[in-house]
């Protein structure tokens, strides 16, 4: 009798258990779902109710309901601004982003493998401190723009897009490091053994490995390099070499800015990196997560 009590008392005790735990993750999730509400949505949904006000409107800079709507002639006036300049940055953007994303992923992947198998060689430590210091030391501006003009690439697409590489090489360098801890040695062994020469061991056997990590940062660094605005600003000026960011100029000036023209386009440009984490949410996690368990 005591011990069918006893079970009886600790079943009760787990049961209670239990239910505090779900609670807890319960309130945990509306806490984040509410913070994630007032801080992305809530000034998304700003941006777009205004965007389908009249400019005298947008100007009250507020979230009320807009009396009448301008959708088509805001979204219309922002695509043919300038000459159609936003069309013609969405193509700028968009080869900046298929350029960097390529030269990024051959070299980072190649230099993540290299470091994770010769991480025990002499000389290893001070590669990987290089690396690390490209995370936390921040670009050069003018010295930057004095290697580019030497070289003939300052105000060209291929100058900017080794600046997008160099930037984002050590984050995603480190990435692929850590996954390819992942991918035993004796597969490397195997190959050698059967003739197979280096490059061709990574192109044919440790690349195709990488497909979880390499999609992490196709997705990460593609909404980070379209989003850029800093970079373009500096390393490719000029009206015909204009992204997406650069656009908010033509609604911006010091005496008169069109609210509602400035924040269609900020809705135009956000379309694209919004549709593509939406899409490809979990994959980001899986990929973060496989590289940090198994690196």
């Amino acid at each position: 009798m005591n011990t069918v009590v006893r079970d009886s008392t600790a079943n009760t005790a787990v049961r209670k258990s239990s239910a505090t735990a779900i609670t807890g993750k319960v309130l945990v999730t509306l806490v984040l779902l509410v913070l994630s509400t007032v801080i992305f949505w809530i000034p998304f949904y700003f941006v777009i109710i205004n965007s389908f006000k009249s400019g005298a409107a947008a100007a009250d800079m507020t979230m009320a309901w807009p009396t009448a709507f301008h959708i088509i002639d805001n979204y219309a006036a922002v695509l043919s601004a300038s000459e159609h300049m936003l069309i013609r940055a969405f193509y700028n953007s968009t080869l900046l982003t298929v350029l960097s994303l390529a030269g990024l992923i051959f070299v980072s992947s190649l230099a993540g493998f290299v470091l994770q198998r010769r991480e025990r060689t002499r000389g290893a430590a001070t590669l990987n401190f290089f690396i690390l210091a490209g995370l936390m030391i921040p670009p050069a501006v003018v010295p930057t723009i004095w290697v580019l003009n030497s070289l003939n690439l300052f105000k060209t697409l291929a100058g900017l897009t080794l600046v997008e590489i160099a930037l984002h090489f050590p984050f995603c360098a480190i990435l692929y490091k850590a996954f390819t801890a992942s991918v035993p040695r004796d597969i490397d062994e195997s190959a050698f053994m059967d003739g197979c020469g280096g490059f061709k061991l990574f192109t044919h056997i440790i690349f195709p490995l990488l497909k979880p990590v390499t999609s992490t940062i196709i997705i990460i660094t593609s909404v980070n390099i379209f989003n850029d605005f800093v970079n373009p600003l500096y390393f490719l000026p000029g009206a015909e070499n204009a992204t997406v960011q650069l656009t908010l100029y033509n609604f911006m000036s010091m005496y008169l800015t069109n609210w509602n023209l400035l924040f269609a386009d900020v809705v135009l440009i956000s379309l694209p990196p919004l549709v593509m984490f939406l899409f490809f949410n979990k994959r980001i996690i899986a990929g973060m997560t496989a590289g940090a368990v198994k690196g």
